[in-house]
Parts: C-alpha cells; structure tokens; sequence
C-alpha cells in the first residue's frame, strides 16, 4: 500500500489543535527539527522518513509510538495507554537535536571546503603554480 502522507498531516494538525501546540513545541517536545514537523504538518515533502521520527512525533502528541506510522500505512492505530508509557530521558530529544545539527554543519563545512578547493585550484592555474 502506498504511503498517506496527506492522513499523517491531518491527523497531527487535528492532534495539535487538540492539544494547543505550536509547531515549535512539537519540535522541542519530539526532538524533531521545526523544518520537518513543517514538511509533516503541509504533507509537503512526501518522502521515506526514519521510522524514529514519527516515532518521536507520536510520543510527542501523547500517542502510541507506532501512531502515525500505521496512519501512514493505512493501517489502525494500536491502542495506548499512556501510564504504561516509560519515561524517556529529557535529555534525549536535545541530544537528537545537538546530533542532528552537527551533521548539518558537517555538511556545510564540506561544501565550503570544495568550494575553497576549487577557487584555490582556479587561481594556481591561472598562475601557473599548478604546472
């Protein structure tokens, strides 16, 4: 079965609305960074995601752990009960976050680095230093 992103939004707006959240406290709340809980939210950017990210979205709406994902396979929500819920460590969504970051900025500083390379490469050429 194909992949209903269109249902995963509408049930996390509906879910927000319910629960008087903000997109920024569903990213602080889940962990998840505010440009996917966007993507999520508009059904913008269809795409394979890591299972731990609607995941983390399902806990942070105060659902099962698996929620949104049946919702995406069109599947039934199992049921929850959330005393049974265990406790997750606070410091486990900021660390995804920190992570999250960092693999951003290693990427950028990737670029800047080939970008650099390849200016550096344009000049000796020009000056003949690469002969």
């Amino acid at each position: 079965m194909a992949e209903d992103w269109v249902a995963v939004a509408y049930a996390v707006n509906a879910r927000a609305r319910e629960l008087s959240l903000k997109q920024k406290e569903i990213a602080d709340k889940s962990g998840v960074s505010l440009a996917i809980v966007r993507e999520i939210q508009q059904a913008r950017i269809e795409r394979r995601r890591n299972p731990r990210t609607l995941e983390a979205l399902s806990l942070a709406l105060d659902w099962h752990p698996r929620h949104l994902t049946a919702i995406l396979h069109g599947e039934t929500p199992p049921p929850y009960n959330p005393s049974a819920k265990p406790a997750q460590d606070p410091l486990i969504p900021l660390l995804q976050m920190v992570i999250r970051e960092l693999r951003g900025l290693r990427a950028q500083v990737g670029l800047l680095t080939s970008r650099l390379t390849d200016v550096e490469k344009k000049r000796d050429s020009s000056t003949g230093k690469g002969d």
